[in-house]
């Protein structure tokens, strides 16, 4: 069991801030906190060693004490925090633009001798935290945690995974497709007498429950029927290698090496020499099942030798850095909609055809959350094969689905698989994964959106002094992906994850985790979930998903609140009532009638407040200024107007999306917000504000709206500003050198011109720019390692186009171009090595243009032409050639009539399409609109 550890892992760092000089503190002090920071680094040393154990193994009393120390832990954090706050925040009077300076002034004094109260409430907040930290080492003590935690029971439970490992291939449903493509990719080439065949490895990946170890078993027992030499072997999460390897030996030759060779005698070393010395001679097959990590695999692989005899290898894996490290992947996917619904009656009535026509309702939304995982709907099904006449029964069964299901051998069996993966995350991960719980099930959770949340919650840490807290979230967010634990949604254009969702299955898991240790609180329709009860009556962080609130424990300790159904809002008690909320996040929510915000300035702690779509109309109140913590605004979609000047104080603030309708009132202060690295939807309509922009040398992420000043009377002062602040603009572009995505608009089609020298933009990996006049120089020679560029200019030359083709790590590329480029272009032969999408609008960009041998990776490819222009002779029908474009998925090509309908020469080219389409080597779908 997983008994998350709570605020343990941040306390030290944040006593270490009493410790710098700016505070004074006295000896006497400065030793208690050096002693506090010790203990909790003990504590939370202890808690991780606990949250190792599987839940049926952890002793009772062990599960109470880590229960006392976490909820201890968030007591202590409060009264630090809160100590924090009345010293760092000066909520005492209205913030202005001098309030930084008065504070450094004020806290550079605060423990000199003329500062008594200030140093007796520090040795208040101590002796708190002391005390606190006295009353669990009591509780450590009484029930002798540390020899729990360092003896825990041994491992005897049986391996759930073993009853695939024997089903038979007559039970199995769906599987022989799968199993005939997965033999095709181990036998092709294979001549059974044709000497130095290479060996054949390929690896199976998917997550838990999917069916890899059965599918994998099914094509074993078709492949090995005349092979002598053959192993099926278990890895498992905690590998025993000397014990895997063994196991292989036994396989190949029971006889040898059970009565003959001795090898328990042998260590690593000995026994990966016996292996490859055995099979130095040898076609073998073996099945290296449940591999969990690289190192594994690659000891493994070290003592299998390749004797060029044709001998084949498979690996099961739920992660796809293991697949990817062993070479040939075959991707696992989902039963089908109808294998599924074969598998599940066949398991209740023997066949679809016998099931009662009330349960077919039913039985289409349990398989739909099910999502073709055949564990989970063998597990489903036999949770209701007893239950095969009471369709009351087979309701509940299916609003519990992903929300926690009654107690069943069967469904334990699931989640004990399920939960393997939970238990092999390193400690960091574990609180993100449980975190997903505070999201209703089938919902669609955005990568960013998370991420950030995850910094508020202090579950994201700085690693390396260059990289920042959101890079390092979004290697977690990688991590939980490759193991299978999340999976994509939507992709970005260039392919990376833009959204991700949890499978039911997953869900209902960690909901579970989540309520044993009182991470999350649910509330669905009138209840409160808390399943199974975790002992607190505290409320930490509250996800709301009805229309009523109803108080029903105690939130006055709340950190995190969020709101999944919009009509709550006119029926919440008084936020500010929960003074130590750290994440509100309304997203969503309908706002559009809210009187006011003015409770959030008395919200001091909070770190994030997300109001993204909830079209509220008011003022953004001043006292926002108050909050000296907060690191995360998000405004868009909302109507506020403006940003009080209160805004230039949070200097801690790291995201700020300001939303389309926001102008930035203050014309001096954006230079103050150093630490933002993301900042979104901020309208730059003078030079001086463009200025500001350089001073943010954090920034990974910027977005704004170049607007001309509607100050200026004439069009000569609105052209003179316009090109200053381009020039500001770029001048600045050129001192942001962590910027990985830059977004440019402009308002009512003002034309910019973006040229100008910029020196270096190494990290930019994603441009979009809205109606510049021309294609910027500095792309090819700043911004050379772009991956995504989206842009639209008023004139291309055509050497643009040669000078994009050599963007060696492009994948994403659009152009549109708003005079229309007659001539032809040529690229060279190896032009767009990358790119994988392309479209291009304005330039005649018929296929013929590029050389075989560029764009060799392309997948998609839109281009529009006139079709004067074939029949006016600037081009053939035979430029329409797709052959010489391998990769090729789908091609559209968009023909504009500029003379009236020309129908012999539409028709001819509609033929030529689809005599490319079907000559094509990769099937491509090529079509004409």
């Amino acid at each position: 069991m997983d008994l998350v550890t709570g605020a343990l892992g941040k306390l030290p760092s944040k006593l270490s801030v009493l410790l710098s000089d700016e505070y004074k503190l006295q000896t006497g002090v400065r030793d208690q906190i050096w002693c506090l920071t010790r203990e909790l680094e003990s504590l939370h040393a202890a808690l991780r060693k606990v949250a190792e154990v599987p839940p049926d193994q952890l002793d009772e009393q062990v599960r109470l004490w880590a229960r006392d120390v976490r909820e201890a832990s968030y007591d202590m954090e409060d009264i630090l925090d809160t100590f924090l706050v009345r010293v760092d925040g000066d909520p005492k009077g209205p913030p202005d633009a001098n309030k930084v300076k008065r504070l450094v002034k004020k806290m550079g004094n605060l423990f000199s001798l003329s500062k008594g109260k200030a140093r007796h409430e520090i040795a208040a907040a101590i002796n708190a935290l002391s005390k606190q930290l006295e009353d669990v080492d009591k509780l450590r003590g009484r029930y002798r945690v540390d020899d729990i935690i360092h003896k825990p029971a041994a491992r005897t439970s049986i391996d759930p995974r073993l009853p695939a490992l024997y089903t038979k291939a007559s039970q199995l449903v769906g599987i022989d497709e799968q199993r005939d493509k997965l033999i095709q990719m181990l036998t092709e080439g294979d001549h059974d007498m044709q000497p130095n065949q290479e060996m054949k490895i390929v690896s199976v990946v998917g997550v838990g429950g999917l069916g890899k170890t059965t599918l994998v078993r099914a094509v074993y027992e078709k492949l090995t029927m005349n092979i002598s030499y053959k192993a099926f072997v278990p890895v498992g999460q905690n590998p025993d290698l000397n014990k895997t390897l063994r196991d292989i030996l036994i396989d190949l030759d029971k006889q040898r090496y059970t009565t003959v060779f001795n090898l328990t005698i042998l260590d690593e070393r000995q026994l990966i020499d016996e292996l490859r010395k055995f099979l130095m001679d040898k076609r073998y097959f073996i099945v290296i099942d449940d591999v969990w990590d690289i190192k594994s695999w690659v000891t493994i692989r070290t003592a299998l030798d390749d004797n060029s005899l044709g001998s084949k290898i498979v690996i099961t894996t739920r992660k796809h850095d293991v697949a990817e490290e062993a070479g040939c992947s075959y991707k696992l996917k989902p039963l089908t909609h109808d294998r599924s619904k074969i598998l599940f009656y066949g398991r209740i009535f023997g066949s679809q055809g016998e099931c009662p026509l009330q349960f077919s309702e039913v039985s289409e939304k349990i398989l739909m959350k099910c999502g073709g995982v055949p564990l989970a709907i063998v597990t489903t099904s036999s949770l209701l094969a007893n239950k095969s006449r009471n369709i009351k029964l087979w309701n509940e069964v299916c609003d519990s689905i992903g929300s926690g299901l009654r107690s069943n051998d069967n469904m334990e069996n699931m989640r004990k698989i399920l939960s393997l993966s939970y238990y092999d995350l390193p400690s960091h991960l574990k609180p993100c994964l449980l975190y997903l719980s505070i999201f209703p099930e089938d919902y669609e959770i955005v990568k960013e959106r998370l991420i950030w949340r995850w910094i508020a919650e202090g579950f994201v840490q700085r690693v390396e002094v260059a990289q920042s807290l959101f890079e390092n979230g979004e290697s977690y967010f990688n991590e939980l992906l490759n193991r299978s634990l999340i999976q994509v949604a939507v992709t970005n254009e260039d392919g990376t994850p833009w959204s991700c969702y949890v499978h039911d299955m997953v869900l209902e898991l960690i909901c579970s985790l989540s309520g044993q240790e009182n991470f999350v609180t649910t509330v669905l329709g009138d209840s409160w979930q808390r399943t199974p009860p975790s002992g607190s009556k505290k409320v930490r962080r509250l996800s709301i998903r009805n229309t009523t609130w109803r108080i029903m424990d105690d939130i006055s300790k709340l950190r995190t609140l969020a709101i999944f159904r919009p009509a709550i809002i006119n029926s919440m008690p008084s936020l500010s009532l929960c003074h130590l909320l750290r994440i509100l996040d309304l997203e969503d929510c309908n706002l559009k009638d809210h009187p006011s915000l003015e409770f959030v300035g008395k919200l001091f702690h909070l770190r994030y407040l997300g109001l993204a779509n909830t079209e509220y109309a008011g003022v953004l109140p001043v006292e926002i200024g108050y909050l000296q913590f907060l690191q995360i605004l998000d405004l868009d979609g909302t109507k506020i107007q403006e940003l009080p000047p209160s805004v230039v104080g949070l200097r801690q603030l790291i995201r700020l999306h300001a939303g389309d309708e926001i102008v930035w009132s203050p014309t001096n202060g954006l230079r103050a917000l150093t630490s933002l690295e993301d900042l979104r939807g901020v309208t730059v309509d003078s030079a001086s504000l463009a200025e500001e922009l350089g001073h943010l040398r954090q920034l990974r992420f910027l977005s704004v709206f170049l607007e001309s000043d509607l100050s200026l009377t004439s069009d000569e002062e609105e052209c003179k500003s316009v090109e200053s602040m381009c020039k500001a603009f770029v001048g600045s572009l050129g001192k942001l050198h962590k910027i990985q995505t830059l977004i440019v608009e402009t308002v009512d089609e003002m034309k910019t011109d973006l040229e100008g020298p910029v020196e270096t933009l190494d990290n930019l990996r994603d441009l979009r720019i809205q109606d510049t006049s021309s294609l910027p120089t500095w792309i090819s020679t700043a911004a050379a390692r772009l991956s995504s560029l989206d842009i639209s200019v008023d004139r291309m030359r055509t050497e643009d186009i040669q000078v994009l083709g050599m963007l060696r790590d492009l994948r994403y590329l659009k152009v549109r171009v708003r005079v229309r480029v007659l001539e032809r272009f040529t690229v060279s032969l190896d032009a767009f090595p990358s790119v994988k999408t392309c479209m291009l609008f304005g330039l005649s960009a018929v296929p013929s243009m590029f050389p075989k041998g560029a764009m060799r990776k392309l997948e998609y490819y839109c281009f529009d032409i006139r079709l004067e222009a074939f029949s006016g002779g600037d081009f053939t029908i035979d430029d329409l050639s797709f052959g010489h474009l391998p990769s090729l998925d789908l091609a559209e090509v968009l023909v504009f009539n500029g003379e009236g309908t020309i129908s012999k020469d539409v028709k001819e080219i509609n033929e030529k399409l689809k005599h490319e389409a079907h000559v094509h080597p990769n099937h491509a779908s090529i079509y004409c609109s």
